[in-house]
């Protein structure tokens, strides 16, 4: 067994609030970027990018070793919203929703991938978040389920 690991594995991270509620305005979405990226390195992830938009959250992040994807997810969505309720930065109780996106990229994906999540602005302005995500879910190859049939 060697002594050392080595690992390069960029992940692009897609979560949405609660029911998709446009919970988060913007000087809202700039403090929980920021709680993010600190959060993030706090438990070893490295958070190249991400981008908080009024219902949903978009990252750019290489998984440690030492993490499996749920937990890292659920270190992300239960740290960060309980953050939010914490500094009340929405009126009411916050909360993620249920599921998630995660999609794998390239070491040559990333700057792409990454350029595309600092425009989330703009790309928002053309594209719906369930569209994007459809998107996303049938370009790698998945099948898309609503989960607002389980309701």
């Amino acid at each position: 067994m060697s002594l050392h690991a080595y690992s390069r594995v960029w992940v692009h991270l897609v979560w949405a609030t609660i029911e998709r509620r446009r919970l988060l305005d913007k000087p809202a979405a700039a403090k929980l970027s920021a709680y993010l990226h600190e959060y993030a390195a706090q438990k070893g992830i490295y958070m190249k990018i991400n981008f908080v938009n009024p219902e949903h959250v978009h990252a750019l992040v290489d998984l440690p070793t030492s993490l499996c994807i749920e937990d890292m997810m659920q270190f992300l969505k239960g740290g960060s919203s309980h953050w939010v309720n914490e500094q009340n930065l929405v009126p009411g109780k916050f909360g993620w929703g249920r599921g998630y996106g995660v999609f794998s990229v390239s070491q040559s994906g990333v700057p792409a991938v990454g350029a595309y999540i600092a425009d989330q602005e703009k790309h928002h302005a053309k594209v719906g978040y369930e569209d994007e995500l459809m998107t996303l879910v049938r370009k790698y190859g998945l099948e898309w389920r609503d989960d607002r049939e389980n309701r």
